[in-house]
């Protein structure tokens, strides 16, 4: 998986008055979990843009500039109501030797010969949540629509596996190609071609035998 860097100092007061002074100032007030007991720092607000403002799923690396340098995930972020600038982000720390619970992005590829017949593409889950080593995390969980029909649909257990465990049931649905009413009327359209066919063979037919009829007489 693919990491960001993220360049902070150690936060040697974390009061409120503290902290308002670090967001007057551009940073955001960070914690770090996992550790032994948590671990408070700081960073500028535009070092998180790589990190927030995308659907990709990332690892951070954390350079404190006393030379430390610390792996995590992101645990949560809080935002202004109003202003939606970032006001504190939480951290997890990683290990080698630890699994982590992530939300992994679905990239679907392929074209659905379902949708290329009027159907619906749906996606029910965007993210899947798996378990795993911070080395066996993978950057998204590929799914190729390419086979689905109307109808169809791809679950969790039609998956293949890999070194990480899904953490959503089996039966949890990943997308799926619904009907629509383009494709009905589709259908329609085709069986009253069908019908109409036949009514025009039927009436070439009567007028033949009516002119046989008058012929003979």
């Amino acid at each position: 998986m693919k990491s960001i860097t993220i360049n902070g100092s150690q936060r040697e007061s974390v009061g409120k008055k503290a902290t308002k002074a670090l967001r007057n100032a551009g940073q955001v007030p960070c914690v770090l979990y996992g550790g032994n007991k948590p671990f408070h720092f700081s960073a500028p607000e535009l070092a998180f843009s790589k990190l927030v403002y995308t659907p990709n799923a990332h690892t951070v690396v954390i350079n404190i500039e006393s030379g430390e340098t610390l792996n995590a995930v992101l645990q949560d972020i809080q935002f202004h109501p109003v202003t939606d600038r970032i006001l504190h982000v939480d951290f997890y720390q990683l290990f080698e030797d630890k699994e982590i619970a992530l939300n992994i992005p679905v990239h679907l590829v392929g074209n659905s010969k379902g949708v290329k017949n009027g159907g619906v593409l749906r996606r029910n889950n965007r993210k899947l949540r798996i378990k795993a080593l911070p080395a066996n995390l993978p950057d998204f969980i590929e799914i190729d629509i390419t086979p689905l029909k109307i109808g169809d649909k791809v679950a969790v257990g039609d998956l293949p596996g890999g070194d990480y465990t899904f953490l959503q049931t089996d039966t949890t649905v990943v997308c799926r190609v619904s009907t629509s009413r383009v494709a009905i009327e589709d259908e329609e359209d085709e069986e009253e071609g069908v019908e109409g066919e036949e009514g025009a063979e039927g009436a070439e037919g009567a007028a033949e035998g009516a002119e046989t009829s008058a012929t003979q007489e």
